[in-house]
């Protein structure tokens, strides 16, 4: 289901750069928010200055005079109250901004989702698509809501920790840098282990959301043929080993996160103590600087922490968004128009010319395809499965792009209509028709809010489509639940029938567009196209020859290939792959 995504130093420092590129339209707010930071840090480094004053200047020389200490407490109070609020005020603005960064990443993501080629979805399993848009760009939210924020307050404190320590003692303030290595290299050597196993976490998350997306589209068929022991086995085995990555990667956590700078902090703490004591034998030393010093040095380790605790966050982000970039930087777009201006469909005649495809590049699935429908005229295609049926209706609807020969309409190469006009004049009809959650009237106009009550209501009565959606309660606003499940096969074909012919199309695109119809229905639908036919250009995939006897042309595909073409009659009278089927179809002995 797709390789593990790893992404190597470089590639990781592309994406967070590309991440920041989102920030671009708010650098007024996040100034904003760098400067209610920076007085917030001020406010933090302040505190222990002053109680170092309190102890070495009035506490230590028992000099308790009453205004001074007043002033000194009331002051201390006051900034931290401000602090408070400023803190508060920073990290609202910080958040409203990572959110709004987020809700402009989905709305790429989705919109690049709608641009993608139907070849894009072959290969890719729904969930996996799904995962990206909504788990991978929650685990994105997470950097800008938490891990830039806390980044950048973190160094901001840092930096401000290490000026109070080097006024208070430059030599130990001094000695201290040297722990900036040691931590440097914790972090690389976590970010190295852990970004391999946040990709594997990433890829089998992926994977359980295709699996599930699956087994509910198949729910049906699994309970039919009791595949459920099957499912849940292989459901297990990819859980089994999400389970195993985040273990792996919790291991690496509980080693190299907070235990490692709990030793480093130890470590500086015994260094700052040892100093101070062995200068006190030859000089007095302040308490208020060893507190001060102390609790600088605790605060300092703090943000070391707290930015360790979000590098985990910052890696699965980081991987994440790597995985969102791959999708938004997908060159399997829907085919390009080569689109002339103000070109339009008139009559609708399509003349296929010489036509080969392949959907892998490497075997054919057309070969040389050439014929000609004309208004007015049903052209109908017929043959074994595999044999080319559904390639023709694609790359008629420009699904996919094709490369050798050209398909014409009205004489003029099908690139270079927009894609606007040829929906507009092309109307599909699938053999499992696709409703959308809304309401019936909202299925047949797709909410086109031009098209009137009285066009949707004239749509469904020329398909037999009224009758049925009358007797439904609330009729034209019954609500329409997910995938129509709860309209029968009949039904949802009716309701999509009514979909295509109330838009007025030039050209009609059925595939086998009756097959889930009865037979009493079918009459009835097809004394409708009868009428829908005159005028308008019919492309008909059948599988029941009984339904396209009355087509004025008929082509029979085998292996790609069309390897019989005439009307009914005619093609009877040949003797051979279609009159072998048709011979079948109706119960008759082939010699």
């Amino acid at each position: 289901m797709g390789r593990t995504t790893d992404f190597n130093k470089q590639e990781q420092r592309s994406i967070f750069f590309r991440l920041l590129s989102y920030t671009t339209p708010y650098y007024k707010k996040i100034i904003f928010a760098f400067i209610l930071l920076a007085l917030a840090t001020l406010g933090e480094v302040t505190g222990p200055i002053l109680i170092g004053m309190f102890i070495d200047d009035y506490l230590t020389p028992k000099n308790l005079a009453y205004g001074p200490l007043l002033l000194l407490g009331g002051g201390y109070l006051a900034i931290q109250v401000a602090k408070s609020l400023i803190t508060y005020f920073q990290q609202y603005k910080f958040q409203e901004i990572a959110l709004k960064i987020i809700q402009q990443i989905r709305v790429d993501v989705f919109t690049k989702v709608q641009e993608l080629g139907l070849k894009y979805f072959d290969k890719t399993p729904a969930g996996s698509i799904v995962s990206r848009v909504t788990n991978d760009t929650e685990a994105i939210k997470d950097l800008f809501v938490t891990v830039i924020s806390s980044f950048i307050q973190s160094g901001f404190l840092m930096a401000g920790i290490f000026i109070a320590m080097f006024s208070l003692n430059v030599k130990l303030a001094a000695f201290c840098i040297f722990m900036l290595p040691i931590i440097l290299m914790v972090m690389k050597t976590y970010r190295k282990y852990s970004a391999r196993f946040y990709a594997d976490m990433r890829e089998r998350l992926s994977q359980l959301n295709a699996k599930i997306n699956e087994s509910l589209q198949g729910m049906a068929m699994i309970q039919m043929f009791r595949q459920q022991k099957r499912l849940e086995r292989e459901f297990s085995e990819i859980n089994t080993k999400h389970f195993e990555a985040g273990r792996r990667n919790i291991k690496l956590d509980s080693l190299l996160l907070r235990p490692a700078m709990d030793i480093v902090y130890f470590s500086a703490l015994i260094l700052a103590l040892s100093y101070f004591g062995i200068t006190s034998f030859n000089s007095p030393v302040e308490i208020g600087v060893v507190y001060a010093f102390t609790t600088y040095l605790n605060r300092f380790f703090r943000p070391v922490n707290e930015m360790m605790k979000q590098l985990s966050m910052y890696q699965q982000a980081i991987i994440a968004a790597g995985r969102v970039f791959r999708l938004l930087d997908e060159t399997e777009l829907a085919p390009k128009q080569k689109v002339s201006d103000g070109r339009e469909i008139e009559n609708g005649e399509i003349e296929f010319c010489n036509v080969s495809f392949s959907y892998d590049g490497k075997k054919d699935v057309l070969k040389n395809i050439s014929f000609t429908a004309r208004p007015g005229e049903t052209v109908a295609l017929v043959g074994h499965t595999g044999s080319g049926k559904s390639s023709i209706i694609n790359l008629l609807m420009r699904f996919y792009e094709f490369e050798r020969g050209d398909v014409l309409i009205d004489g003029v190469s099908i690139k270079e209509y927009s894609r606007e006009e040829l929906r507009n004049k092309m109307g599909l009809v699938l053999q499992d028709p696709f409703l959308f959650y809304g309401t019936v009237r909202d299925n047949i106009r797709l909410h086109n809010e031009k098209m009137s009550d009285e066009k949707v209501r004239a749509a469904a009565e020329f398909v037999q489509a009224h009758s049925f959606i009358e007797k439904l309660e609330d009729g034209y606003e019954h609500r329409v639940v997910e995938r129509g499940a709860t309209f029968s096969s009949g039904q949802r074909q009716l309701v999509a029938f009514a979909r295509t012919i109330a838009t007025d199309p030039k050209i009609l695109v059925l595939d086998e567009a009756t097959a889930n119809i009865d037979t009493e229905t079918e009459e009835e639908i097809q004394a409708a196209l009868a009428k829908m036919r005159k005028g308008r250009t019919t492309i008909a995939i059948a599988h029941r020859l009984s339904t396209i006897q009355d087509a004025n042309l008929i082509l029979v595909l085998h292996q790609g290939s069309i390897v019989e073409r005439g009307t009914h009659q005619e093609l009877l009278t040949q003797k051979g792959l279609y009159y072998q089927m048709f011979q079948l179809q109706n119960g008759l002995v082939v010699s």
